[in-house]
């Protein structure tokens, strides 16, 4: 994993601590090349191809069962972690194939990091170690500041600062995911996948969800799985749409949702069906 580390030292990243602002910073490109996915016979991702563009939000869109979670999984490596399932193609994470000989995965989950549907904080762990969950685990130092930047960058520092020491179920569903985003961009991701991020949500937090993706663009690339059209019309650069685990058409968002190529694809965000 050699090159994935050498290439992460080389990103610039904003001060953490109180004076931390969204300040732009590069982050990498990732690249899906002839991707095809499996859970046991089940063809679930047929040869897609696909790039997410730096500092830029990508979302998947498509039915139930069109292969955009299993996507996401593939490009940070946690569809492996499923019994009968694989995958083959490439994922390129700038130059580095995160599938390549020798590639370290949990170095791999670092720089590509994921926050799931349902919010999943550490049932047993305070607020401040559920922050700090991935850092200890790659044996870093962890610093009260180091915590606060995290949870400055999740938008969620001031709801939660007199009361680090509490557990984190008990915090409001809403709060519970920028939790969880806290804690991916604890560890300083390059990526982050967020795979319906906002469909347990009230409409309150989905905004705050939304609001966040768009300060988040400066410092990370992101790919967000949706079935909301008006969520992904807000906040995507990119919109691709996915068919029957194919990739349809990728595009500009505003394209894709005003004059898209594919009759499939005007059948689907006019809600003709899926």
């Amino acid at each position: 994993m050699s090159d994935l580390a050498a290439q992460r030292t080389t990103t610039v990243r904003p001060a953490p601590g109180p004076a931390l602002q969204p300040v732009a910073s590069p982050a990498r490109a990732v690249t899906v090349e002839r991707l095809n996915a499996w859970y046991g016979d089940q063809h679930s991702v047929k040869d897609l191809t696909l790039s997410f563009a730096p500092n830029r939000a990508t979302a998947l869109i498509g039915p139930s069962g069109s292969g955009k979670s299993t996507v996401v999984r593939c490009v940070n490596r946690m569809h492996e972690e499923i019994p009968g399932a694989r995958a083959s193609g490439r994922v390129l994470l700038d130059d580095t194939d995160v599938y390549g000989d020798g590639v370290d995965v949990v170095a791999v989950r670092r720089a590509i990091g994921m926050v799931f549907q349902k919010p999943n904080p550490f049932p047993t762990m305070s607020i401040f170690d559920n922050v700090a969950a991935g850092l200890r685990l790659t044996a870093r130092k962890v610093s009260h500041d180091q915590v606060e930047s995290a949870l400055r960058g999740a938008g969620l520092w001031e709801e939660v600062k007199d009361r680090l020491a509490k557990p984190g179920i008990g915090l409001s569903g809403g709060q519970q995911q920028r939790l969880c985003i806290a804690r991916a961009l604890a560890v300083e991701p390059d990526v982050l996948l967020m795979d319906e991020p906002a469909s347990a949500l009230d409409p309150i937090s989905t905004l705050k969800i939304e609001e966040l993706v768009q300060e988040l663009k400066s410092r990370v690339t992101i790919a967000i799985v949706t079935h909301n059209m008006q969520q992904a019309a807000r906040v995507a650069d990119q919109t691709a749409f996915m068919l029957d685990g194919e990739l349809v058409e990728v595009g500009p968002t505003e394209k894709i949702f005003t004059n898209p190529d594919d009759s499939r694809t005007e059948e689907y965000v006019t809600g003709k069906f899926g």
